[in-house]
């Protein structure tokens, strides 16, 4: 979950740079546990929702950061977040679909457990993307090269 970040405004604007990304950046993969999960819809979400929180805080304060580490982890988190949005909209569309059958007489219901089940297919294959792209920010190393970015920000920031 998400936490709030106090900025102070006399700190200097890479060392705010720093703080932040890391927490968004901690934030993120605390996220990641349950997200291929695909009875908790929710989790896809919050990790989606930890996504654009850290891509935005990337983008904010990207003079902060070396340039070429800085372009190849946005674009990372960019790809994660691609992933789970890919992973999220099928979850969505079974959800409102599950919620318009339970109202609709059942002689009506096949055909909307039709387009359900093709979307699940869609949603395990969506899964299947994200299980790699999760890999992948594993393999190398996403988490500790956001943490090494900000660990970046700081030291030019004391400079």
């Amino acid at each position: 979950m998400a936490g709030d970040i106090e900025l102070d405004p006399f700190e200097p604007f890479g060392l705010a740079a720093a703080r932040v990304v890391r927490q968004r950046a901690d934030e993120l993969f605390d996220e990641q546990a349950g997200v291929l999960d695909t009875a908790e819809i929710e989790r896809v979400h919050d990790m989606r929702v930890a996504t654009r929180r850290l891509r935005a805080v990337l983008e904010i304060f990207a003079p902060c950061f070396p340039r070429k580490e800085h372009k190849a982890v946005l674009a990372e988190v960019k790809a994660l977040a691609d992933a789970l949005g890919e992973r999220r909209d099928p979850d969505v569309q079974i959800a409102a679909l599950e919620a318009v059958a339970a109202r609709m007489p059942a002689a009506d219901r096949p055909g909307v457990a039709l387009v359900v089940a093709r979307m699940r297919e869609r949603q395990l294959t969506a899964n299947a993307t994200l299980a790699a792209a999760l890999e992948h920010a594993r393999d190398e190393d996403l988490h500790v090269r956001l943490r090494a970015l900000a660990s970046a920000a700081t030291e030019l920031a004391g400079s």
